[in-house]
């Protein structure tokens, strides 16, 4: 019997570790839909056994004990970091720790944070120790011991796979989150931690193709449902595009994905030119996505240059900033290239030597722009400096020319003040920024910016990290202001369009510190993700826009304003000012549209508009048209970055 004890030990083990991160994930109900989990956790307990009961018994024993420690902090280090991130980290991630390891000091906070979890993940270690001290444990095996385990662990995971093969096959099903999509949190509560990060592994070796491909017919159904009445004749003249024949090159591509690639393309229609076509044709641009902003720190009393922004210019009452699960810099990658990220991979760094002539360092650049980028933290992290020079800037952070003071986090307002004159004096400039003054952790002793600007929320009637919070935001509102005098003050105000908007919501906040800014609930789903973005020109005329849009539309939105020659077809969000219906995507597949909104985790429409009074039968088919057509963004934004499709439409345009 003793030579099962050491099994069934690592079964507890890994048992019990999931367990405790499904209730960090689930809180109360987290044994619910725990079936699979147990189901799959049997043949990695088989593996270890096998692994840690084949060699001399001295060597087996340490074996098994490193296996211990491992599972312990792997499951612990994954909580941790879903704690800071609200996401798992992937195997890319791992190893890239080193830029991970630079917040090491939010991560021993989030530790501290979290002791009395980190600390549970951590008894089967100890527990071992005292069980095999007292010889419980037989650190070897019979050959009928180890066949009866082999024949447990593949008939266990038989086992499985014929239950993610006979359940349904809704948005995050188990037999999609296994067979295709990557949804880490989604996919750790379905199918179990060690599953996720397995089927993670495999397809960073191994390459990845989803069993179930989007279907066109579905794509064409919802591209039909979509045309307005009477359209002029789609020409460059009308419509944003450019002089592509997708069906000349689908007939000369040899690579099956990049033919479908074309194949989706040609069925996309272009959007047409609008009344805002050419709005601030030659305008200078300042483009800046800001670190962890939320609309909730938008206060005249606080930030009234965020304030007087808002509403003096165009006014997004429903935009949101979805988070991606795999990268913070995703959110940055999404407004700055048109593209959704690639799951399981970090797509800016992916994406240095491609070719993107959208972005709009780029796409101004060729215009006899002056184009610059900056961020205000380590010039290297997420490889900015190959990124934003293959964006088109010239580009500095911290350690190749940008100068700030050593504080954490550092100044948007120093940021500002130090590379305003780098640009201003042009003729024409576009300046591109990625702030800092508002990164978590969110306390006056362990934050410069919120301890700089502690004495003007002071007085605010929120708890200690709201108010930090609020703190750091203010120092990106100080370096607003400082740009708008500048401007201001050489004469450029007038002839600048200023763009802002955040790379994710403030995460660093628990949900009851964002309700506690908000001062009411906030949906999980849906409303977590709501936020601003800021457009703004000194005499423009304020307005403001009702219809939902994201930060996947902000790039066609900015082309169209100024006037740019582009492809609409070839970027996956949407000019929001134009007559193409809006589409906000989350990354769990819930969708927002002019006709409804479906909430993924529930399977619950809610139909707005014409499908009010439409029957079950339409909603439905409207639900999965619009899920392919979801299904295929994801999927073509992955494998144009993997085959750096632009270059191969648009290399000779």
């Amino acid at each position: 019997m003793f030579g099962y004890l050491l099994f069934f030990f690592y079964l507890s083990a890994i048992i019990y570790l999931e367990v405790l991160t499904r209730r960090k994930l689930k809180g109360d109900s987290f044994l619910d839909g725990m079936k699979l989990p147990l189901i799959f956790s049997l043949p990695f307990a088989a593996a270890l056994f096998l692994a840690s009961t084949t060699f001399t018994h001295g060597f087996n024993h340490w074996i098994s004990l490193v296996f211990v420690l491992i599972l312990s902090i792997l499951y612990a280090s994954q909580l941790v970091y879903f704690s800071i991130f609200r996401t798992f980290y992937i195997v890319y991630s791992a190893g890239n720790a080193g830029d991970v390891m630079e917040f090491a000091g939010i991560a021993i906070s989030t530790i501290r944070d979290n002791i009395a979890q980190v600390l549970a993940m951590l008894i089967p270690l100890p527990l071992f120790t005292l069980l095999s001290s007292q010889g419980l444990f037989a650190f070897s095996s019979t050959l009928w011991e180890r066949s009866l385990i082999i024949g447990s662990g593949v008939a266990f995971h038989v086992i499985g796979l014929h239950l993610v093969n006979k359940g349904n096959r809704t948005v995050n099903s188990p037999y999609n989150l296994y067979y295709n999509i990557h949804q880490p949190e989604f996919s750790v509560e379905n199918l179990g931690l060690l599953t996720y990060m397995r089927l993670d592994l495999k397809r960073q070796v191994l390459g990845w193709t989803p069993r179930h491909l989007p279907d066109e017919e579905g794509i064409m159904e919802y591209v039909e449902s979509s045309k307005t009445d009477n359209p002029p004749v789609i020409t460059s003249q009308f419509h944003n595009m450019l002089p592509l024949d997708f069906k000349a090159l689908e007939k000369d591509e040899t690579d099956e994905r990049v033919k479908r690639l074309h194949r989706y393309f040609s069925l996309m229609e272009p959007s047409r030119k609008n009344e805002y076509t050419g709005m601030f044709k030659d305008h200078n641009l300042i483009l800046i996505t800001a670190e962890s902003f939320s609309h909730l720190a938008i206060r005249e009393d606080v930030t009234p240059t965020l304030y007087k922004m808002v509403h003096e210019g165009f006014y997004f009452k429903n935009f949101y900033t979805p988070i991606w699960g795999v990268s913070t810099t995703d959110g940055e990658y999404v407004a700055t290239t048109g593209l959704l990220p690639k799951p399981g991979d970090w797509s800016y760094p992916r994406s240095k030597n491609n070719h993107l002539p959208f972005a709009m360092g780029n796409q101004l650049k060729d215009r006899g722009y002056l184009t610059k980028a900056y961020h205000n933290h380590s010039f290297d992290y997420y490889e900015r400096h190959l990124t934003h020079k293959n964006m088109g800037y010239d580009y500095k952070g911290l350690g190749n020319g940008l100068l700030v003071g050593p504080t954490w986090p550092e100044s948007d307002l120093e940021m500002m003040e130090n590379t305003i004159p780098e640009y201003i004096d042009s003729e024409r400039f576009h300046a591109y920024y990625m702030t800092v003054s508002g990164h978590m952790i969110y306390r006056f002793d362990k934050n410069s910016m919120a301890e700089r600007n502690r004495h003007l929320v002071e007085h605010l009637p929120y708890s200690h990290k709201v108010k930090a919070y609020l703190a750091g935001q203010i120092e990106l509102d100080k370096a607003l202001e400082y740009l708008l005098k500048r401007l201001d003050a050489e004469g450029k105000a007038d002839k600048t369009l200023i763009a802002i908007s955040s790379d994710h919501y403030p995460y660093g906040l628990t949900l009851d510190e964002q309700e506690e800014l908000k001062g009411g609930i906030i949906e999980r789903n849906f409303e977590l993700y709501r936020n601003s973005f800021i457009l703004y020109s000194r005499g423009m005329e304020p307005k403001t826009i009702e219809e939902p849009a994201w930060s996947l539309d902000i790039l066609p939105t900015l082309s169209n304003l100024m006037g740019l020659d582009f492809d609409s077809r070839l970027m996956m969000g949407r000019d929001i000012f134009s007559d193409k219906p809006p589409l906000v995507i989350f990354s769990n597949r819930s969708f927002i549209t002019d006709k409804g909104i479906f909430n993924s985790v529930t399977g619950e429409f809610i139909p707005l508009g014409d499908l009010k009074n439409a029957g079950g039968r339409e909603r439905k088919s409207y639900v999965k048209s619009v899920s392919e057509l979801i299904d295929a963004k994801f999927l073509y934004s992955a494998w144009m970055l993997e085959s750096d499709y632009y270059r191969k439409v648009l290399g000779g345009l």
